[in-house]
């Protein structure tokens, strides 16, 4: 059911602005809050109050847009923490504590019994004093956590019957999607409250994550525009669109303003100061672009045979190259009638063998083929 039911919890503001590049103004947070809003993701995750004065300002600013996505912010499991978020006016907050090892020796120095008194001391104080609000625990780097240790704290906190969500973090990046499945798996067969899954792309698995999760039972997912995080990122926006997308176009459709995409990553990438990844699903400058003459010629024919993205789903077109020497005969006949030239089927073979050659010879460009076939089209070249 998930899989049909599932809500798109957008970080940049959280965890996007922990990358390398990230210094958001509240002017630019707030022209990322309305933009993603606008494409219709359910929620915008912020940086917690606690990290600066300026950050608390800028909560209360987003808060007050009056956004149709519910805003919530990310704690530490501290009390003095939660006081201040509930003072902020979020529609909820995430709380969060490591379990591994290696955090719990190295990072707040608790065992898991403290870790579950101090979840059930803060989750239920924030309880009692915001009833309405959306409250989720996330354990921090699950995936490097003893799975008896994971269980008995998420058990432990469901039973409090305080939270709406459990969230599980691959936090830094190892987590396979077997790994992934079973746990949600796991969780969802052992606990009443939704699932949120939070996964890092070290290792290029963030997105086959995500749907994996989904799979189990999780009900939310946590991504961020063009992946941008801690490190390396986490679950790219777009490219968890495509993968779901490619599961249920009209699902996606329906939740989602496919159109508004590239303009949010483009406006992202100029204020992080990166350009969007040739390859980046659906916006990288080849994502719609084909090649190779028998690609071509079944694309001219009917897109579906290679495209499972639709471009005009998300405001893009398609781009057949020609100016290789790849090319088909199909291919440069149909640019032949976009320039309105009338060249026969033969003159069309023809002038595509002489492409060929010309290519194995320079590069060449789109103008160069369109003069070819203007100066063919005049009746100079072929026959």
């Amino acid at each position: 059911m998930s899989l049909e039911n599932y809500n798109i919890i957008e970080s940049t503001l959280r965890e996007g602005e922990q990358f390398v590049g990230a210094q958001f103004t509240r002017e630019q947070k707030i022209r990322i809050a309305q933009a993603l809003d606008g494409l219709g993701v359910e929620y915008l995750e912020l940086t917690s109050p606690l990290a600066s004065p300026g950050s608390l300002e800028d909560i209360k600013a987003i808060v007050g847009l009056g956004l149709h996505a519910r805003i919530l912010t990310h704690i530490r499991c501290h009390k003095e923490d939660a006081k201040v978020a509930l003072d902020t006016g979020v529609d909820g907050i995430d709380v969060v504590i490591g379990t591994s090892s290696q955090l719990r020796q190295f990072s707040h120095g608790k065992s898991i019994d403290e870790i579950i008194d101090l979840a059930a001391e803060v989750l239920t104080f924030i309880r009692s004093q915001a009833p309405g609000i959306e409250l989720r625990f996330s354990t921090e780097d699950s995936f490097r956590s003893e799975e008896k240790d994971l269980l008995r704290v998420y058990l432990a906190v469901d039973r409090l019957g305080v939270v709406n969500r459990l969230g599980i973090a691959d936090t830094v990046g190892i987590a396979t999607p077997s790994q992934v499945l079973r746990l949600v798996s796991t969780l969802r067969r052992l606990t009443t409250a939704d699932i949120e899954f939070h996964g890092h792309n070290d290792s290029g698995c963030a997105v086959a994550n995500a749907f994996a999760a989904l799979e189990g039972g999780a009900t939310h997912v946590d991504t961020s525009v063009l992946g941008i995080g801690e490190r390396n990122g986490i679950t790219p926006l777009g490219a968890f669109i495509a993968r779901m997308y490619t599961y249920d176009r009209e699902t996606v459709k329906r939740k989602y303003r496919l159109d508004r995409l590239r303009r949010v990553e483009l406006m992202v990438a100029e204020m992080v100061g990166v350009d969007i990844p040739f390859n980046n699903p659906i916006t990288g400058f080849c994502a719609f672009t084909h090649k190779a003459g028998i690609h071509a010629k079944a694309i001219l024919n009917k897109p579906e045979t290679y495209e499972a993205l639709d471009p005009t789903d998300f405001g893009l077109t398609r781009y057949i190259s020609i100016a290789h020497r790849l090319t088909g005969w199909n291919a440069v006949k149909a640019r032949a009638e976009q320039l309105g030239l009338s060249l026969t089927d033969e003159q069309i073979k023809s002038l595509t063998q002489h492409i060929k050659a010309l290519a194995d010879e320079k590069p060449l460009g789109l103008d160069d083929v369109d003069e070819l076939l203007h100066t063919w089209g005049n009746g100079v070249g072929g026959n």
